[in-house]
């Protein structure tokens, strides 16, 4: 498939931020993913220290966007005891504010999911059709939109600088960046950006992978919404970059290819957010109270739990997780837990018997 960028220079434009070495050549680590593993957690340990050093940013704030089903199978990846065969999972925006070293402000979105066309992801939309509505709005909680979040808090969308998405899974961009084309399920024109400056922070492997997606890929992602998009919305990156103070973007791949952590530095010590797990207690299971997960990592000696619904590389993911592990810090709530956030978190919910989390975030807040 034939995607906007594919015509352009957009793969080769410069990146932005400074460049983090310390987990570079962890895919060249002779031995396998055994030896990846303890190569990983040395370097992440340094990096721990670096990244502490580099400042704070200047808010970090928590939008809820929807709560909606997600297969227990995939989201608590072999460990789950559970009857229940969906879980609920809650998608949250976090919006953060930095202020360069020239006086510059900035303003990036993690995980700004446009939800309502989000809904049209392949493995969605089956699900949808087999699901009835009054099932459907017992499961599916909408808690508040990207635009509506934004008015709340007083920041215009064109003063958004960044968006960025730990992958593009279900992601339809086309409203946010807009189109050359008219699009004829959205209006009769091309689409108007809504976010007009802003640049979509990508990882080069993900871009190149969706024009030819694997058949592991495909329920998941939604390429054709990226044909005629503006390509000079993207920036492609490689690897980990430090954005700002206390802000950073690490690649975790695994559960894509192109899979990315942010990374902040708060008041409350280092942050970690992605989808490479559901729960704080994926990456503690020891001390999870769901039926299974404890004990299935004591059998297996798995020190995760993984959030696996492509197993596009398990052992990669693994790894990542245990990157992000090591990097962050412990919750000041509940030290036998860690600050890692997930992107989509899981959520108690009375139809989903035996998937609610021991502990959960809710929130990541700064200052």
């Amino acid at each position: 498939m034939k995607l906007a960028w594919q015509d352009t220079d957009v793969l080769d434009m410069p990146t932005l931020g400074t460049p983090i070495t310390t987990l570079g050549g962890l895919a060249d680590v002779p031995g396998g993913h055994g030896a990846q593993l303890g190569w990983a957690r040395t370097r992440a340990e340094a990096l721990r220290t670096e990244f502490a050093a580099t400042g704070t940013p200047d808010t970090v704030t928590t939008c809820d966007l929807v709560t909606l089903p997600y297969p227990t199978r995939f989201g608590l990846f072999r460990a789950s005891r559970a009857i229940a065969p969906f879980l609920a999972i809650t998608n949250r925006m976090l919006v953060i504010r930095w202020t360069e070293s020239d006086g510059r402000r900035r303003v990036l979105l993690f995980e700004p999911s446009d939800v309502q066309l989000g809904r049209n992801t392949p493995y969605f939309a089956a699900l949808a059709r087999r699901t009835p509505g009054p099932v459907r709005s017992l499961m599916v909680t909408e808690h508040g939109t990207v635009l509506g979040h934004l008015a709340r808090l007083g920041i215009a969308p064109e003063d958004v600088d960044y968006l960025l998405f730990d992958h593009l899974h279900t992601q339809d961009l086309r409203r946010w960046i807009g189109t050359s084309t008219p699009q004829p399920d959205i209006g009769d024109g091309p689409v108007e950006p809504v976010f007009p400056r802003a640049k979509v922070i990508v990882q080069r492997h993900e871009l190149l992978a969706m024009s030819e997606l694997h058949p592991l890929q495909r329920p998941w992602y939604q390429p054709e919404t990226y044909r005629d998009v503006r390509p000079e919305a993207f920036l492609a990156v490689d690897g980990s970059l430090l954005l700002g103070p206390g802000v950073a973007v690490i690649s975790t791949p695994g559960h894509v290819l192109g899979n990315q952590t942010l990374l902040l530095n708060t008041s409350s010590g280092i942050w970690a957010s992605s989808e490479n797990a559901i729960a704080a207690e994926c990456l503690t299971p020891e001390h999870s109270r769901m039926p299974g997960i404890a004990r299935w990592a004591r059998a297996w000696q798995q020190e995760v739990v993984l959030n696996a619904n492509t197993i596009e590389t398990t052992a990669e993911q693994y790894n990542s997780l245990i990157i992000e592990k090591t990097l962050v810090d412990r919750a000041q709530a509940d030290p036998r837990f860690l600050q890692f956030f997930p992107s989509s978190e899981l959520t108690a919910a009375w139809t989903s018997p035996g998937t609610g989390p021991t502990f959960t975030h809710k929130a990541v807040t700064h200052p």
